[in-house]
């Protein structure tokens, strides 16, 4: 189905959300908009996380969680729609946030991949004790910022 077919017809079925072309397809809690590209099935999914309430997420493991939830959404809506979802499209999506995920979780000082813990949200590295932040980078690029260390006592 041709984008701008879809678009108009989930415009008129998800009244409750705005939808606008951007060169990124994101959904915008705030805002309630939906942006798309000419990508169907990134559109659906879009529309995935607006339906599913999706609004921020604690741990970054978490955010696994959202996508695959929002995956399914746009594959329960793939078909009223007329629009395929392989599953490949859906892996590559995923592994393009489970890559992500991982480079975030890299230690800065040592390179071992780190634990990020519930309670503070920050990076540690049980081989060499350092520990960091990241931004959130998905659209830019990735900064890992070494969190001076405690003194032992």
């Amino acid at each position: 189905m041709k984008i701008e077919r879809l678009l108009t017809r989930l415009v008129g079925d998800f009244s409750e959300f705005k939808f606008e072309p951007s060169e990124v397809a994101r959904w915008s809690p705030t805002a309630r908009i939906v942006f798309y590209t000419d990508e169907a099935a990134k559109l659906l999914h879009e529309l995935g996380h607006a339906l599913l309430d999706h609004a921020d997420f604690a741990q970054d493991v978490e955010l696994l969680h959202l996508e695959r939830d929002a995956w399914e959404k746009a594959r329960e809506l793939a078909p009223r729609y007329g629009v395929k979802i392989s599953d490949e499209v859906i892996e590559i999506a995923l592994d393009d946030y489970r890559e992500w995920l991982h480079a975030r979780s890299l230690c800065p000082k040592c390179g071992q991949t780190g634990i990020q813990k519930r309670e503070d949200l920050i990076y540690y590295c049980i081989n060499c004790d350092a520990r960091w932040t990241a931004n959130d980078a998905r659209t830019c690029g990735l900064k890992r910022r070494l969190i001076k260390s405690r003194p032992r006592i």
